[in-house]
């Protein structure tokens, strides 16, 4: 599934996408608008070179030859007045190759007065078109681009008696002013700032969100009990806080329904307690009075040394059993201090030595910890955890077998196992097996796992039969707490 992240980065870049073909169609359509003036503009040119060789021809008509004078050039001025009159922007005259110009008119000057002078800067522009016309025979035409405007310059042959006459107009075409320019210029100021106002809001947005995220995910990730959700604050974002309370509000009921789960749980094991512990404790008693009622009717010394030693085992059972009960029940909050792991672990192991050499068991300590390095937890209470899981490996391995205690770290979890190479456990037991009076063993109490489940959990951490190729492992799992 894509992040909101990823999608508000898609938006982001459909936009910026939006942006730059909008920009390139407005210049296009500038561009179109600018050659378009640029088109009329040599229309008007065209037109009114055309109505200026009309004029002459008409002026010219009948004469053989004609003195170029002061007369003649005011009658031209005249004429070239006369068509250039409806030509707006458009200025021009007649040219004589070696004479130069014999008339200028721009009847549709915008300026403070009739224009009579030949424009200085373009004289050059308009020697030249004029001289291609009368090479060429043909019409002529120059355009000169500019960053404002473009100059066009058009010229065209005369027949009559003037030798090597043309007649040229001028106008400039306006590229980077007008309505058009304008226009181009509001729509890529308005397409900028809706671009980066969108760019500087979505980075605000994405920078606001991956911001409050991040504070949940602080939150979430700060130690707490597993079974609850820890409390998330809110973030000043409406949708996410309604999302916050939601789970907040789930946690809470989670929590409610876990205290009750725990309560029911609890009443129902000391029920099963207390059902088995009837049964536990009444057949010794049953068996005890047994041998008490022979051993007074017999009247035989040897009878009642024998029921009183038989009377004794049943006391000492009862015992044992009282005492594994009582320190299940009494397994409480866990004084945690820092122990060095690698001595507790051969220090729990060489106490079930001597038991191993006797049959025939190689028991061995392993941990992928370095020498030395500490760990927190109630030292006590693990080594009563250990102590059980270690007699009864050995005592379900047969002589030959091996025992093997560990030590391992997986991620912030400290692993204690211990692995036997016996039969297994059987599987009509495996779902009861932490059950208090569920055991293997005829002559076990069936509390031993029981306060190894207990002690686990007392640290906030479980215990469980793994799986394995052979043999049987046991393996307590608790948070890893440095020192």
């Amino acid at each position: 599934m894509r992040s909101l992240r990823s999608r508000l980065s898609a938006l982001w870049i459909m936009l910026a996408i939006s942006g730059v073909a909008t920009a390139y169609l407005l210049i296009e359509s500038y561009q179109q608008s600018s050659n378009a003036r640029v088109a009329r503009a040599e229309d008007l040119v065209l037109r009114g070179c055309r109505d200026i060789a009309d004029r002459y021809q008409a002026f010219v008509a009948g004469r053989s030859g004609a003195q170029v004078d002061d007369a003649l050039k005011q009658q031209l001025l005249t004429e070239v007045q006369a068509a250039l009159a409806n030509e707006p922007g458009v200025e021009g005259g007649i040219w004589q190759a070696d004479a130069g110009s014999l008339a200028y008119a721009f009847p549709t000057y915008e300026g403070t007065g009739p224009k009579t002078d030949l424009p200085v800067a373009e004289l050059n522009t308009i020697r030249q078109v004029n001289a291609e016309a009368v090479q060429s025979g043909r019409p002529a035409v120059i355009r000169q681009p500019g960053r404002s405007q473009t100059l066009i310059v058009h010229a065209c042959p005369l027949q009559g008696p003037l030798p090597h006459a043309t007649a040229w107009t001028m106008t400039r075409a306006i590229t980077a002013e007008g309505p058009a320019y304008h226009h181009l210029l509001a729509g890529l100021t308005v397409l900028a700032l809706t671009i980066f106002g969108s760019a500087l809001w979505l980075a605000w947005v994405l920078y606001a969100w991956s911001r409050r995220i991040a504070l949940l995910e602080v939150t979430l990730g700060k130690p707490h009990d597993p079974a609850d959700l820890p409390r998330l604050p809110h973030t000043g974002e409406r949708e996410l806080d309604r999302l916050v309370d939601a789970v907040n509000d789930a946690g809470g009921r989670l929590a409610l329904e876990r205290r009750r789960a725990a309560a029911a749980e609890r009443l129902a094991a000391v029920g099963r307690l207390s059902a088995n512990l009837a049964h536990e404790i009444r057949n010794p008693i049953a068996a005890m009075r047994l041998k008490a009622e022979n051993a007074l009717a017999a009247r035989d010394e040897m009878r009642t040394t024998s029921a009183l030693e038989a009377i004794l085992r049943q006391v000492a059972r009862l015992d044992a059993l009282l005492r594994d009960l009582l320190e299940m029940t009494h397994t409480g909050q866990p004084k945690l201090r820092p122990v060095n792991l690698s001595a507790f672990l051969q220090a729990t192991v060489e106490a079930h030595r001597e038991l191993a050499d006797r049959k025939g068991l190689a028991l061995r300590a392993e941990t992928d910890q370095p020498a030395g390095r500490s760990v927190q937890f109630d030292p006590g209470q693990v080594q009563r955890a250990l102590d059980n899981l270690i007699l009864n490996a050995i005592q379900n391995t047969p002589s030959g077998g091996e025992v093997v205690v560990e030590a391992a770290r997986r991620d912030d979890r400290l692993l204690l196992r211990v692995t036997d190479t016996g039969a297994g456990i059987s599987a009509e037991i495996r779902d009861r097996l932490f059950e208090p009076f569920a055991s293997t063993r005829a002559e076990g109490t069936g509390l031993g796992l029981a306060i190894v489940r207990e002690i686990a959990r007392a640290h906030r951490g479980e215990a469980q039969l793994t799986e394995t190729p052979t043999g049987t492992r046991f393996e307590i799992d608790l948070p890893w707490q440095p020192s």
